[in-house]
């Protein structure tokens, strides 16, 4: 993790600021305030201690949000971006699937690269802090079959249940061309999110499509 901040430093060092760019909902040589929507795909884990989440693959998941960001440097292109986020995350494989939906507000520090005349690179780094607003916990085993509330610690085996607030750190790379916005980047989990005493994380490969405005 540490050579790919060092990667994002040395692409911020080494390019020079360009005034007079500009490419759709990002005009790099003002301050201005954009905004757009996304819809994506999560690549989501559970890693940890637990016994529930020990090498569960990972699961696909929806992304819908609404961004909104501010250029806050009249000397470069640097961005300030947040939005609301709706994202289904978990972990399955075999028997065992859990399933969770959160709610999540990024705040991330993004740096205007130009690739091209057209086409502008965005690399963000940032906090996120989320909510889980429903999930469930499933095994299946021949003719057993059970089903709980992901966040229920009394039902949930060994009382792992999850916590509903969570805070990651979110890092990747976006490209815009004109209105067109595509990124891709990876998401994982700093606080513990088990209710037991056995520590489990949430973590995503995310790539997410929109349009700014």
């Amino acid at each position: 993790m540490k050579k790919v901040f060092a990667v994002i430093a040395a692409l911020v060092l080494a390019v020079p600021s360009f005034a007079q760019y500009s490419s759709g909902g990002f005009d790099l040589d003002k301050e201005n305030l954009y905004y757009g929507v996304r819809i994506g795909m999560t690549g989501a884990t559970l890693s940890g201690d637990a016994a529930e989440v020990k090498d569960l693959g990972s699961k696909v998941g929806l992304t819908l949000a609404g961004i909104i960001g501010l250029h806050i440097s009249k000397t470069a292109p640097v961005f300030l971006e947040s939005g609301l986020y709706y994202t289904e995350r978990g972990a399955k494989k075999d028997k065992f699937s859990v399933s969770y939906n959160n709610l999540e507000i990024p705040v991330l520090v993004k740096y205007g690269l130009k690739a091209t005349d057209e086409i502008a690179l965005l690399p963000f780094v940032g906090p996120v802090f989320s909510y889980g607003i429903s999930g469930k916990y499933k095994y299946s085993d021949g003719g057993t079959s059970v089903e709980v509330g992901a966040f229920d610690e009394k039902k949930w085996p060994n009382g792992n249940a999850l916590k509903r607030a969570n805070m990651g750190f979110k890092l990747g790379c976006g490209a815009e061309y004109n209105n067109l916005y595509l990124e891709a980047g990876y998401q994982f989990g700093i606080t513990d999110i088990s209710k037991g005493d056995d520590g489990i994380h949430s973590n995503a490969l995310f790539v997410n499509f929109g349009v700014n405005f």
